[in-house]
Formats: C-alpha cells, sequence, structure tokens
C-alpha cells in the first residue's frame, strides 16, 4: 500500500554512524552471533497488525529466551522519516516490516542497514524464498539490505456500472492497447457516466509516479526498472510513447489536473483506477469492479504483462545487539507457514514465486485475488541506486510539467530530466 506521505522526507537526515557497528558497542562480528530479546516494528494498517501480533506470540511461544516486542512504526510525517530519525538517534529496532526499498539506498548510506548476506546461508535462503524477483532487491554491492517479502501488483480496476452506462462492455471491456484505452475513456467522459475515465494524483510527490507513469511503462518494456546499469530509461522511445499516452488523457480532460479530495474511484467521480489487491477489501460492497492489466502500446498476452510492484520488504537496523536472534526471526516470519497466514490475513502477495501452486486453497477460496497472484510474478521495482529519492523527485517534476500540466515540450524534458538521472545514479 501506498505509505509516503512527504516528498523529498529523506533528503534532511543526516549520515550518521560508523560501519560495521554492531548496536550497543558489539562489534558486527559478536552481534551477528548473539541471541536474546530483540524489537520489531510493523505497520499500522489493522489486518498487518493482526497478522504481526499472531506471528509474535507464535515466536515467543517457542522461544521464551529470545522474547520479540512489537508495535507500530511510531507516528510521524510517514514511516521513512521516522526510520529515518531513529537511524540518527540510534534508537531504531532489530526488524521492521515495512521498509520501503525506494528508502533503502538512503537507509544503507546513514550506516543504519545490517547487510543480511553475513549470516550463513542467508543469500541462498532469500534467492530461494524470492526466486528470479529477489535479484532486483540487491544493492549496488551486490549485498541484500532488505529482504523482499510482499508485494500489491497494480492493474486497473473499472467500475462496470460505469462503463456500462457509457456503453462499454462491463465484462471483457476493450482496454488492452493504448487506442482502446483512449476510445473507452472519451466515451465515458463524453456519456457523462463519469467526470474522469482516471484519476491518479496529478500532485508533485515522488512517489506518485509509481502509480500512474511507471506500471505502464514495466509493461511496455517488458520489465526495464526506470534506471539500469547507471542510466534513465523513461526517455527512450518507449517511455516517450507511455508518456504521451498519459499526455493524451490529461489534455482531453480525460485525467484531471487537480487533486481529488477522497477515493475518486469509489466516490465514481472516476471509471478506472490503478490498485493493487489491497483495493479488493476496501471496494467490497462499495464498487461493482473488474480488473484487468495496465495497457500497452500494441497490445500483449496477460501472462507477459509486467507491473509496479508497489512492495514493502524486512530490513534489520544496525543498533540491534541480538542480530542472531533478529534473523532467526526474519526466517520465521517469512517461512511458508507464516506467508500463508499473512496472505490470509491481507490479501497482499508475498514475493515467492508460483503463489496459486504454494497456496491452493486459497485462491480456490478466494478467486478475485488468483490474477494478483499471477501478475507478482512479473512485479517491477523501483531502482536500487544511489540517491534513488532524488531521482524519482527529478523524473516527476519532470513529467508533471510536460506530461500532466502541458507546459513543456514532452521529449525535451524528459531527456533533459535523463541527463540528470544519468549523473545522480553514479554519484554516491
Amino acid at each position: 500500500m501506498k505509505s509516503w506521505k512527504l516528498a523529498g522526507i529523506l533528503a534532511a537526515v543526516a549520515a550518521i554512524g560508523v560501519a560495521g557497528c554492531g548496536g550497543a558497542g558489539l562489534s558486527a562480528a559478536d552481534a551477528a552471533k548473539a541471541h536474546g530479546p530483540i524489537t520489531i516494528w510493523y505497520s499500522n494498517n489493522a489486518d498487518e497488525i493482526a497478522w504481526g501480533k499472531q506471528m509474535v506470540a507464535a515466536w515467543n511461544t517457542a522461544h521464551p529466551a529470545e522474547k520479540v516486542t512489537a508495535q507500530e512504526v511510531p507516528a510521524g510525517k510517514s514511516s521513512e522519516e521516522v526510520i529515518g530519525a531513529a537511524i540518527t538517534a540510534g534508537t531504531e529496532p532489530c526488524l521492521i516490516f515495512n521498509t520501503s526499498p525506494a528508502a533503502v539506498p538512503q537507509f544503507q548510506k546513514q550506516a543504519g542497514l545490517v547487510p543480511l548476506d553475513d549470516f550463513p546461508g542467508a543469500t541462498a535462503y532469500i534467492q530461494q524464498r524470492s526466486g528470479s524477483l529477489a535479484t532486483q532487491y540487491k544493492s549496488p554491492d551486490g549485498k541484500f539490505y532488505q529482504l523482499p517479502w510482499k508485494s500489491n501488483p497494480v492493474q486497473i480496476f473499472y467500475n462496470k456500472k460505469v462503463f456500462a452506462k457509457a456503453g462499454l462492455s462491463a465484462t471483457s471491456p476493450k482496454l488492452a492497447t493504448y487506442a482502446d484505452f483512449l476510445a473507452a475513456a472519451q466515451k465515458i467522459v463524453s456519456s457523462g457516466a463519469a467526470k474522469y475515465a482516471i484519476l491518479p494524483a496529478p500532485s508533485s510527490e515522488f512517489y506518485q509516479s509509481w502509480f500512474d507513469f511507471y506500471p505502464l511503462f514495466a509493461a511496455a518494456s517488458g520489465g526495464q526498472q526506470l534506471v539500469e546499469n547507471g542510466k534513465a530509461q523513461f526517455s527512450s522511445e518507449t517511455g516517450l510513447k507511455v508518456a504521451e499516452f498519459w499526455r493524451s488523457l490529461y489534455a482531453q480532460n480525460l485525467a484531471g489536473k487537480e487533486t481529488y479530495q477522497g477515493d475518486a474511484f469509489a466516490d465514481g467521480k472516476a471509471g478506472m483506477a490503478i490498485v493493487g489487491p489491497w483495493a479488493i477489501k476496501v471496494y467490497q460492497n462499495k464498487v461493482d469492479w473488474g480488473v484487468v492489466p495496465v495497457p500497452t502500446p500494441t497490445g500483449m498476452p496477460v501472462n507477459a504483462i509486467h507491473t509496479f510492484s508497489d512492495a514493502k520488504n524486512v530490513a534489520m537496523y544496525a543498533s540491534c545487539k541480538n542480530r542472531a536472534t533478529a534473523w532467526d526471526v526474519l526466517k520465521f516470519a517469512t517461512s511458508k507457514d507464516q506467508d500463508g497466514k499473512w496472505l490470509s490475513q491481507t490479501g497482499q502477495m508475498p514475493l515467492r514465486p508460483d503463489l496459486a501452486r504454494l497456496y491452493p486453497q486459497y485462491f480456490v477460496a478466494n478467486p478475485l485475488y488468483t490474477g494478483f497472484a499471477d501478475a507478482a510474478s512479473r512485479t517491477v521495482e523501483v531502482p536500487n541506486v544511489a540517491n534513488s529519492v532524488t531521482i524519482w523527485q527529478t523524473f516527476r517534476d519532470a513529467y508533471s510539467k510536460s506530461v500532466i500540466f502541458g507546459t513543456a515540450a514532452v521529449k525535451s524534458t524528459l531527456d533533459g530530466a535523463a541527463q540528470k538521472v544519468d549523473s545522480l545514479a553514479t554519484s554516491a
């Protein structure tokens, strides 16, 4: 789910600490072998809290000498800001089950994260659990400072009543190509079925591009990230096609340029929304919805379409002194059994390959989630590069100016942003 609430929140967090410190004066080597009580934080989402409480209770029952004390991430402007401040103060817990991949480069720069590769068998465990998806979560030094945990692969929700009112199929709508999508969007608006065809947030926060441009770029490019091998990819021919598609929607007022105070999809102000499986519970009994993959330029088989992961991961933090216990808890919390409980409690996808095979009973009982399980195997993460947040803000600023508001040419503006991003991605 979206949890970023403040643009540029990490920029003011100062780098601190000495790499290799193991918390409470221990060396990293000693901390890695130490067992004992630990603390963890998890999200303040009700379903995630319920899962966390049962996981902690199960661990504590079996390991009374290595008690886990858990709490929600403390309140603040964003969880990432709170975590960054805790690293600075040396008060962060051992594990945080709400670590954004976009924040990992900054937390790592602060010497706030423990490389999980330091634990025997850790790299093999991560790669076995997450399969080929794990590669996206490695840091530039080749180590894992986060364990890929759970994702919310985003797709297109559409309002069946709005589509029917617009004279569109409510069961098999034509939305696969950019031309099809634009034609449907025009009918939705011209018919008065909804004010907008789709209304992603048009605001300037860096993370907003994860829910408009990025899923479509991931799909059109066959799974590319925004930055690869130190080079921006968004000003490529593929990226420009995605940008021009969105520009057409905004130019024709099929997407709104003002932030809607509320849920435009639930309120019937927009006929479509880009959301993940968490939305199934949110819209249940509120909207008669259907779901399709994000569109691509000329159409693509469903089983070949990539999308944005909207993942949150688990990381171990440098102030932890009982790291051996923390690593054991991390493995316990991401075991097949606990991942199954997570799936059942939250409807969010564990970052594991072949979910439908691993948890057949769940998907038989909850068929609405099956498409998201399939999409979870083709998710694209934010690139794990230096200056991650600044890179996304640089892109968002250029995108907002040229695509959303149309006050600058798309190609030259994105080309200029790409030059800046190339420099940011290769600087420490």
